[in-house]
């Protein structure tokens, strides 16, 4: 199962070296979201952090930086909607509805959320219950491409795997210790609990 890690909108101390340490520890890719972050703003991040890592880094937002940076993928929401002529890395998606997802099949994957009550996000309910998710996946709605997003912590992995969702993103979690240490055992406890199923 993929493991994605989404970025806190705020900018943290040294993002550069915590984005790097949370790939090398078992993500296997970062989706930076910034939307109120200036271009350059975000383009000085990315180049803080090592271009090994840019076939891995995913972005939400300023999609003209693909062009700067060998950046591995675009993720379409409501701000930016299409990619970038010509593009073709990996295209993602957030989807919030079982019928949004199957709009979007042909995309290299998508975030349906929230699965679980959100951790960054005071107030921000499931949308579905186990029942619509395992319905949905028996009708064929969830698959490899579909990745679960929201409230996603250590204790409720094992719910996912049983659904059939090809992996799982985090955001709150990831970041309740945004210490080098805390990340990485963040990311290593959640990699160890996936590949077990």
């Amino acid at each position: 199962m993929k493991l994605i890690g989404f970025t806190s909108e705020n900018a943290l101390f040294n993002e550069n070296l915590l984005i790097e340490k949370a790939l090398d520890s078992g993500l296997d890719y970062i989706h930076i979201r910034k939307p109120l972050w200036s271009e350059s703003a975000l383009a000085d991040l990315i180049s803080a952090i090592s271009p090994r890592y840019y076939n891995r880094v995913v972005l939400h937002d300023h999609f003209s930086l693909t062009l700067k940076f060998a950046i591995g993928g675009v993720h379409l929401n409501r701000r930016s909607s299409s990619p970038p002529s010509g593009y073709s890395g990996r295209i993602s998606k957030s989807c919030h509805s079982l019928e949004e997802l199957g709009e979007n099949r042909e995309l290299t994957y998508c975030t349906l959320s929230p699965i679980f009550d959100a951790i960054s996000k005071s107030g921000y309910r499931s949308n579905f219950t186990q029942n619509e998710l395992i319905n949905a996946e028996k009708s064929g709605f969830l698959g490899q491409n579909t990745v679960a997003l929201g409230g996603i912590c250590i204790e409720n992995i094992s719910k996912i795997s049983q659904i059939g969702f090809g992996g799982v993103a985090i955001l709150g979690y990831l970041w309740q210790d945004s210490t080098v240490e805390g990340v990485v055992e963040r990311v290593r406890l959640l990699r160890v609990e996936l590949d077990k199923y």
